[in-house]
């Protein structure tokens, strides 16, 4: 790590110790890409579904600017009762066969982030954590009327020819979980970030089939089983209102269509994605607008 144990362990307050088997850490820090706010709903439902404790709390105060993410302030008959602060937490929990699970949740760092990365580095290996997974969202030239593709960031080339990934150069600007992934791999913790593809005509929108692909992808390919609450019947709805949608311009019918026949034109998702330089384009100016 670049900096020593003691100095990150500053940032984070050891709460519970609980007996973990080799847990698995999913990256769920908020404020960064998430079309269809695919990542978010994933991890809504993840912990809505299953019982977790607080294992570890980071110090918010210093990585958090107040003046971007306020607190929230409490008011009755016009006395101030108290505020609630953005916090930064570590959670452990268990899927639904009983795997031993991290969830790392709350706002993004505005401060501190080779710190704060490997403040988590040194937390998973406290924790003995066996692999790291993010979550995101990024819109792509694809229709909702095809199964949502899931393609990785990876800190390694077999990971990222396993799940498939988009072929070609690109530079944005990162979130923390890249940050937290490079800390990672330097530590010899296999970390990926697991992104949806979304409709780039609905990554304004939820996209309900895009949080169940995510939670899907964290089964085949971390091995983890989690309960899928309302998000199927959400996805039927959300296909039902966009094929309404669609159906009243004949511009969009078309639009469709044609992403139809290039999805099914393409090769199997373990082969790299394909990607037009004007997409390419726009997908990074997207990522240049979310900063």
């Amino acid at each position: 790590m670049g900096r020593s144990a003691e100095h990150v362990s500053d940032l984070y307050e050891l709460i519970e110790s609980p007996e973990l088997d080799s847990p698995t850490l999913l990256l769920g820090l908020d404020g960064w890409i998430d079309a269809g706010l695919a990542a978010t709903n994933a991890f809504g439902t993840l912990l809505e579904n299953l019982e977790t404790v607080t294992v570890a709390r980071f110090d918010a105060d210093s990585l958090i600017d107040h003046r971007s993410r306020r607190p929230t302030m409490h008011l009755l008959d016009g006395i101030n009762t108290g505020l609630t602060w953005p916090t930064i937490e570590l959670r452990a929990g268990f899927d639904a066969d009983g795997a031993s699970v991290l969830f790392l949740v709350g706002a993004e760092p505005d401060h501190r982030w080779m710190a704060f990365a490997d403040a988590v580095v040194d937390l998973s290996h406290q924790f003995e954590v066996s692999a790291v997974f993010g979550l995101g969202a990024y819109p792509a030239p694809v229709p909702h009327t095809r199964p949502t593709q899931i393609v990785t960031t990876a800190t390694d080339a077999e990971m990222a020819q396993r799940v498939g990934s988009v072929s070609g150069r690109m530079d944005v600007p990162a979130g923390i979980n890249a940050a937290i992934e490079l800390a990672c791999a330097a530590s010899g913790l296999q970390a990926t970030g697991l992104w949806a593809q979304i409709p780039h005509y609905a990554a304004g929108m939820p996209y309900p089939a895009g949080a169940l692909a995510l939670v899907e992808g964290l089964r085949t390919i971390a091995g983890l089983n989690f309960n899928l609450g309302s998000l199927v019947e959400d996805a039927r709805t959300s296909r039902v209102r966009l094929d309404e949608l669609v159906a009243n311009s004949d511009e969009h019918i078309e639009m469709v269509r044609q992403l139809e026949a290039q999805a099914d034109s393409q090769v199997a998702i373990e082969d790299p994605l394909p990607m037009g330089d004007d997409l390419m384009a726009e997908l990074e100016q997207f990522l240049r607008e979310q900063d």
